[in-house]
């Protein structure tokens, strides 16, 4: 009675809201009036040139008016590494991230439906659920204040730590601070706020996704301790957030930026920086699926009560079995009975609980975050060695 209950109904998946993280909010129905955009998130093209242009190719112009473009600085715009990345490398992925992650995500929810993981009787509180994870997103107050605080918070951030300490293309730094050129008023007021705010925005809507997860955790969820993905029937939850690798990668693609202009143009060593790697690294593990630990409650229930009751089913079986060819065998035939096969597939049953995982990712999952974040700053080895050695030694660590 209890399974019948826990299934899924076609009427049910119908009436399910369609979610989708990135497909509402002031900025996105903006972009459809400018036809920047359809109703299903066309335009990625149209979007990525304009948003990139509109943040670079004024510095560009700008710097070559005021003679900035290839000297006459510490700094000139050419070489500014790190604003070239930002702006047609890291911004260019931010806005291409919104299709993939729609793509990817929006079927996750009905999943949950499709595999019985929501019971009939909380349906109404996981329709209550989407339903506020869809006011967030289209939060006319939260978008406001993200550019509030770009505006400001970011600004200050920006000037007092983001800037080189050093007579740049965008400014002159003396005791009092830094004093911008035409440029860098376009830079620190057009073009670093266009590229927070997308920025900011992808970890609002990050914090809205895991606000929904986690009302979905709170329900009584249906899961099934020797589900083949060792995580109760929910280990997709994990490999779904392999859609986020593009915000990782882009903020791998910006720590690069970082470092390469510290690293060329103020003589640091790339090494210095190891640190700040791995920060990048543990930080993304922790924000994209830490917040999956939610669900380690119920999932460590289900693990419990799963080795109880199937350790009851196998024993039960183990003494019927013991009973009739141990001890109570007349003669009868064992080649071809499907008695031991029953029992060494009651037997990886019983494996499959007992490895049971207690989060619904897994090593793989952390792995994938890890490469996106730091697969940027990969090519900064040639820093520090030739690429004749740094080939060599990859071909070594693969042979």
């Amino acid at each position: 009675m209890e399974v019948r209950a826990a299934m899924p109904m076609p009427s049910i998946l119908q009436d399910l809201p369609d979610f989708s993280l990135v497909m509402g909010g002031p900025l996105y129905q903006m972009f459809r009036r400018v036809n920047l955009s359809g109703s299903a998130l066309e335009f990625l093209w149209r979007r990525i040139m304009v948003i990139s242009l509109i943040a670079w190719l004024p510095l560009a112009i700008l710097s070559s008016i005021e003679g900035h473009i290839l000297g006459g600085r510490n700094l000139s715009f050419l070489r500014d590494i790190e604003s070239h990345l930002r702006f047609l490398l890291a911004l260019p992925i931010l806005i291409f991230a919104e299709l993939f992650v729609h793509d990817r995500m929006r079927p996750v929810l009905k999943r949950l439906v499709e595999r019985g993981v929501v019971i009939r009787e909380d349906m109404q509180k996981f329709h209550a659920a989407i339903d506020a994870g869809l006011r967030a997103r289209n939060s006319v107050w939260l978008e406001l204040g993200t550019a509030l605080f770009v505006f400001t918070v970011g600004h200050w951030l920006w000037q007092h730590v983001g800037a080189l300490g050093a007579t740049t293309w965008y400014g002159v730094t003396d005791g009092t601070g830094i004093h911008l050129t035409p440029a860098g008023y376009w830079y620190g007021f057009v073009s670093i706020p266009i590229f927070q705010f997308i920025l900011i925005r992808w970890y609002v809507r990050l914090a809205i996704w895991f606000q929904l997860l986690w009302r979905v955790s709170r329900l009584k969820l249906r899961l099934l301790p020797a589900h083949p993905d060792r995580a109760g029937g929910i280990g997709f939850l994990g490999k779904s957030s392999y859609a986020f690798s593009p915000i990782v990668f882009a903020q791998g693609v910006l720590l690069a930026g970082l470092i390469a202009s510290r690293v060329l143009y103020q003589g640091e060593s790339l090494m210095s920086f190891k640190m700040s790697i791995l920060a990048l690294v543990g930080f993304f593990a922790l924000v994209i699926l830490g917040p999956l630990t939610m669900f380690s409650p119920q999932l460590s229930d289900a693990k419990r009560k799963g080795l109880s009751e199937y350790g009851t089913l196998s024993t039960a079986y183990v003494a019927e079995f013991h009973e009739k060819w141990i001890c109570g065998n007349k003669g009868e035939e064992l080649l071809g009975t499907a008695d031991i096969q029953s029992l060494a597939d009651l037997g990886n049953s019983y494996a499959v609980v007992r490895e049971m995982q207690l989060v619904p990712f897994g090593l793989s999952d952390i792995t994938r975050m890890a490469g996106a974040a730091v697969l940027p700053v990969l090519p900064l080895l040639l820093t520090i060695m030739p690429l004749e050695e740094l080939v060599t030694r990859l071909i070594k660590m693969i042979f």
